[in-house]
Formats: C-alpha cells, structure tokens, sequence
C-alpha cells in the first residue's frame, strides 16, 4: 500500500491488482457470470410461444372438420356409385374416372356452366351499387361528431341481425307492388339492400382512421365533400373496398334462398345453386351426378377465397386501430 499526497490530504492507494481487503480474492470466480441483456428477454418469449395442448388439439379438431367436407366431395366426385356408397373416403387411384365430370359438364338437362354467367352478371351488378351507396353514406357518419348520425349506424348495424329468410315474404308483396316481382332487377336490389349494413360498418371502421387533415387540405384547394371522398378518400380505402367485394361476391354466389324464391323457374334465370337445386333434385340419390356438379358449383369459390384471403384478413383488421 502507498501513499497519495495531494492538496495536503494523504490517502490510501491500493494497487490495481490486489482484491478489496474485505473481500475474498476467490469471490469473483464463484459468481457465474450474467447473461446478455438480449438472452434474458429471449427467455420468456421462447416460453411464450410454446403453444399448449389443449390449443393444438383444438386447432386440429377444427382441421378436421372444415377439411372433411372439401375432401368427401373433391374424392367423391371422380368415383362410381358402388365406390362412393361402399367407401366414400377412400381414394382407389386405379378406379379414378373423369367421365363423370364431363357428363355433368356437358349434360343438357343440369348445366352448371352456363349458370357461371347470370351468376357472374349478378355479383358484379351487386357490388359496383353496394361500393357506390356504402362509401359515401359510410363516409358521412365516420366524418359526423352528431348524435343523430351514430344512431343511424346503429340503424344499419341493427340490420345485421335479421335473418334474410325472414324478410322474403314481405318482400316478395313490396317487389309485386313496385312492379319488380319475379325480375333480376328486383333480386338486385334486395341483395343490394342485404349487403349495405356490413359494408357500411366495414368501411365506417376504415374511414375513422384516416386523418381528417386530409379533408381539410382538400377543402383549402377547393374540393367539395363529394369530390373529397372519390378523388381522395376512396383511393385510400382499397383494403377495406376489397374485402367488401369479396365478401359480397361470396355470399351472393352461394346465396340458394333468394334467386330461389324471387325468380320463379319460369324466368329461365339460374344461379349456381338454383341451377343445380333444379339439375339434381331428380337424381338426389344418383351421387355421381350430384358431387360432380358440387364440385363445379363451389370450386371457383374456394380457389377465389384461397388467392384473396390475406386482402380479407388485412381489410378487417386495418380499422381495427387508430393511427
């Protein structure tokens, strides 16, 4: 030990290499050493994401049952009566036949095919008047700090909870009196009404999280609300206008109910599912006739929904939180 003079005051200074006195010369090789800052963080994260049985088994149970449909009728529909009825979840590759298939393709009493097109005709029809009618009213009441206007969204929300089916028989009497009973354009302008309350919500949902500087800095260069909203606003609301389309197109490609009641079979205009309600009710015991044309009727379905399932995702989502 040496001494330090400085100023007049003397203290002790203790070499560099020498230990603390009241501290054993071993201590530090005893202490395990701390792990990285970043390890410890890791540690309960990694615990985190192992995901518990019971979620597994549930996710796996839930598989199995969306799945089984889609499997029994994709297997289904290249198999012979005997095969399906014996063993319809069996898949005998060497018994494999597509002639089924193409005799529903190609059959003149239940072509499904040609339903494609009004079917097609109708979604398209449907949605282009839904986007016009549910953007701008869902643009008023995002963009309305008025009473009246929440309790005019609740009003179309409280349209979500009304079954379709219920309102078809007085539908049908308001359509006769307008003049429209038993027309395309009636069965329109009920699937239009049917698919405003969700739309309206979702775009609602979407609007509320885009700036309103954006209004302001349209209306300084002179913009109108109308033209704030289509030049503007609508541009920036293609997530929600997507899943808008897709759920609409959806639900009105594989709507039986409606097409079904509202247009007799006189009006020579079927839709998918009408079209095969009325190609294979005769031969509802004939399996080779009603999987194949079970499968033509939902397949273009599942593969849209396959290729724009992360458009829906992200459309319902994105007006889940401000900012």
């Amino acid at each position: 030990m040496s001494l330090n003079i400085f100023g007049g005051a003397a203290r002790a200074v203790r070499p560099a290499s020498q230990p603390p006195a009241d501290t054993p010369a071993d201590a530090h090789a005893d202490t395990p050493a701390d792990p990285p800052a970043g390890q410890q963080a890791d540690a309960p994260r990694a615990r985190r994401r192992r995901p518990s049985p019971i979620r597994i088994a549930l996710l796996t149970l839930l598989f199995v049952v969306m799945t089984a449909p889609v499997y029994l009728l994709l297997v289904n529909s290249f198999k012979s009566q005997q095969d399906i009825q014996n063993s319809p979840f069996s898949l005998p590759l060497t018994r494999i036949s597509l002639e089924y298939l193409e005799a529903a393709i190609h059959s003149p009493q239940y072509n499904v095919l040609r339903s494609y097109g009004f079917t097609l005709l109708l979604v398209v029809s449907v949605d282009i008047l839904c986007i016009l009618f549910a953007g701008p009213a869902a643009y008023v009441i995002a963009r309305s700090l008025k009473r009246r206007t929440q309790i005019l969204l609740l009003f179309f929300l409280a349209g979500t909870f009304i079954p379709s089916a219920a309102l078809i028989v007085p539908l049908i009497y308001v359509l006769r009196a307008i003049g429209l009973g038993n027309t395309v354009t009636g069965l329109i302008l009920h699937d239009v009404a049917m698919t405003l309350p969700v739309s309206i919500f979702l775009f609602v949902g979407f609007i509320r999280t885009v700036p309103r500087d954006i209004d302001h800095a349209a209306a300084i260069d002179g913009a109108g609300r109308l033209r704030t909203y289509w030049q503007v606003i609508f541009p920036l609301t293609r997530p929600a206008v997507v899943t808008v389309l897709i759920l609409n197109s959806i639900g009105i490609w594989n709507d039986f109910i409606s097409p079904q009641i509202l247009l007799s079979p006189g009006s020579g205009n079927y839709t998918v599912t009408t079209a095969i309600y009325a190609g294979i009710s005769q031969y509802s015991t004939d399996m080779t006739k009603v999987f194949p044309n079970l499968l033509l009727a939902v397949a273009p379905v599942i593969i849209f929904f396959i290729y724009m399932q992360r458009h829906i995702i992200s459309g319902l989502t994105v007006g889940a939180i401000k900012g």
